[in-house]
């Protein structure tokens, strides 16, 4: 077993481990971490798997450190709109969708607070 095949093995428990976490976990900055580390699995896959007649290949090293930023840059934006949905709705974990109203004559009011 070679070295790259090493890294391809470890990216994709990574990445097993990122997906399970995303599907079980409720929390949102626990999903954000879960979905990194996705992404870490597969920078680790293209790494390890990036190899013509035996030397690395430049190219998807190169893609790989460009998704490193694009993937940290993502990451900060995330936190803020998390940190943001916790200011606004009081909750770490996405709302369940209400129930629509089963009363007959509800109307809808606008913002001005007039019925419309």
């Amino acid at each position: 077993m070679t070295s790259a095949l090493l890294y391809a093995f470890a990216g994709v428990a990574l990445c097993g481990i990122g997906l399970f976490g995303f599907l079980r976990l409720q929390h949102l900055l626990r999903k954000l971490m879960a979905f990194n580390l996705i992404g870490s699995g597969v920078f680790l896959i293209m790494v390890g798997l990036a190899q013509r007649n035996g030397e690395p290949d430049p190219v998807p090293q190169a893609l790989v450190l460009t998704g490193i930023v694009v993937a940290i840059a993502a990451t900060a934006l995330a936190v803020v709109l998390i940190r943001r949905y916790y200011h606004l709705s009081g909750q770490t974990t996405l709302a369940e969708p209400a129930a629509k109203s089963t009363r007959p004559n509800a109307r809808a009011v606008n913002r001005e607070g007039t019925a419309e």
